[in-house]
């Protein structure tokens, strides 16, 4: 099995990244169906074939086959589904961190294209999108009766072209009518600025480019501040929807000099894949603090959690999204591709956050501002309609509100993080003491 994997949110993505999945085949099918089995795809092959030559208009076969599958698919978890020949050539390239679209995650909820969350600095984010927003009309054409497909194909469009759509947003009273332009989607993995005597890092996305990017951004951090006037670092992962494992590896292994990132774990008892980090700090030790919130799923938490444990980094914010487990990506040749949940991943302290999320070392919560005080921004795995139930799943659930103020002097978690790097306030959590670091025995 080629191990490249990513972390995947619910439903469909259009321009974003995506969360939890591994290229290759899973092996051989556990046992031959039995007897039972055989009798009720034979009923599925009646039904078919009826619907086929009796419906009172002659249905689209193809729809038909597609549609059963994702029922099929659908009933075991949100993220397991089937790509069309074009879905799964869209994935490849969105891992790539370049893509045409409107830069927003979609997934399909009551019937309407609901907003998981827009992208930075993309048409949809500048045009006011919000997580949470539900599209109820595209270019004034009613979205129910749309498949997710569908809709995503409809919002794609050439560059430079404006869409029209109809949004229903928690709190307002009457629908918003929002123009967006289209444009190429060119995600900047990693975005850096310095902050006086800190350095922050703000990873939007795990794309085969973040990596290189942490590296570069890192580096340039030293050269502006320098060595011996740099306080420490903020990693920022709100919002941060997640990408390619093998960049939450790397991020983490920035940080790391040693120890377990994490591991995955199938249906099998041996089936675990464990990822290491190298030697090499790139920071050189430096004190770091990370920002999560329930808009931090997937790789964003498996490096929050690698940090945590390894008391690496003191994480501050709100309780992540809590999506722990990976998706298989099985190439179906020029039929698509199926995407299937084959297995959860585990913290280093052997801990799986699947329905729970990572817990903030420091909570500290973000104000919404007045007029979006009546929306429901609280994103979390727990919440999605057919979710694995986690192993330390409880009736809190995971996830919190996914909103970060665009402006810094708002950004009350930020701030909090700049004063603990500076010495200007202090917690029992910050530093975190590495001999306290809890690693799985």
């Amino acid at each position: 099995m080629i191990r490249k994997l990513s972390l995947l949110f619910a439903g469909a993505l259009m321009g974003a990244s995506a969360m939890g999945l591994v290229y290759g085949s899973v092996g051989p099918a556990a046992s031959a169906a039995d007897t039972d089995t055989y009798r009720q795809l034979a009923i599925f092959g009646d039904i078919f074939e009826r619907v086929r030559a009796q419906y009172v208009t002659p249905p689209d076969e193809k729809e038909l086959v597609e549609s059963a599958i994702n029922g099929m698919l659908g009933s075991l978890d949100p993220h397991s589904s089937y790509l069309t020949p074009d879905a799964a050539q869209d994935m490849r390239v969105q891992t790539k961190g370049e893509f045409g679209g409107l830069g927003i995650e979609v997934t399909m909820e009551d019937e309407l294209v609901k907003v998981v969350a827009p992208i930075d600095d993309t048409p949809a984010a500048r045009a006011g999108i919000l997580a949470g927003d539900m599209i109820e009309k595209i270019d004034g054409e009613e979205v129910r009766g749309m498949t997710l497909s569908d809709a995503v194909d409809k919002m794609r469009g050439l560059v430079n072209t404006p869409i029209d759509l109809t949004v229903l947003r928690e709190g307002n009273d009457e629908p918003l009518e929002i123009t967006i332009i289209r444009d190429i989607i060119e995600v900047v993995a990693v975005k850096h600025r310095v902050e006086e005597d800190v350095g922050y890092l703000r990873v939007t996305s795990f794309t085969e480019k973040t990596g290189a990017d942490l590296r570069k951004a890192i580096e340039e951090i030293r050269e502006e501040v320098g060595e011996d006037d740099l306080k420490g670092y903020v990693l920022d992962l709100r919002l941060n929807p997640g990408g390619l494992l093998d960049q939450a590896v790397n991020v983490s292994d920035a940080f790391l000099d040693q120890g377990e990132i994490v591991s995955t774990r199938g249906r099998e008892a041996g089936d675990i894949a464990r990822f290491g980090s190298k030697p090499g700090d790139l920071t050189d030790g430096k004190p770091l603090v990370v920002l999560i919130n329930g808009g931090s799923a997937s790789a964003s938490e498996i490096v929050a959690g690698a940090l945590q444990d390894h008391r690496r980094a003191t994480i501050l914010g709100t309780k992540s999204f809590g999506k722990g487990s990976v998706q298989t990506i099985i190439p179906l040749g020029e039929n698509g591709a199926l995407r299937l949940t084959t297995a959860l991943y585990y913290t280093p302290s052997g801990v799986s956050i699947q329905g729970t999320g990572i817990v903030p070392d420091i909570e500290i919560e973000q104000p919404l501002p007045e007029d979006m005080q009546s929306a429901d921004l609280s994103r979390g795995e727990s919440d999605l309609p057919g979710h694995i139930r986690g192993e330390g799943e409880s009736e809190e659930g995971s996830g919190s509100i996914a909103y970060v103020p665009q402006d810094p002097e708002e950004d009350v978690q930020l701030k909090y993080a700049l004063e603990l790097l500076r010495g200007e306030t202090t917690n029992a959590a910050f530093p975190p003491s590495p001999d306290k670091a809890v690693m799985n025995q």
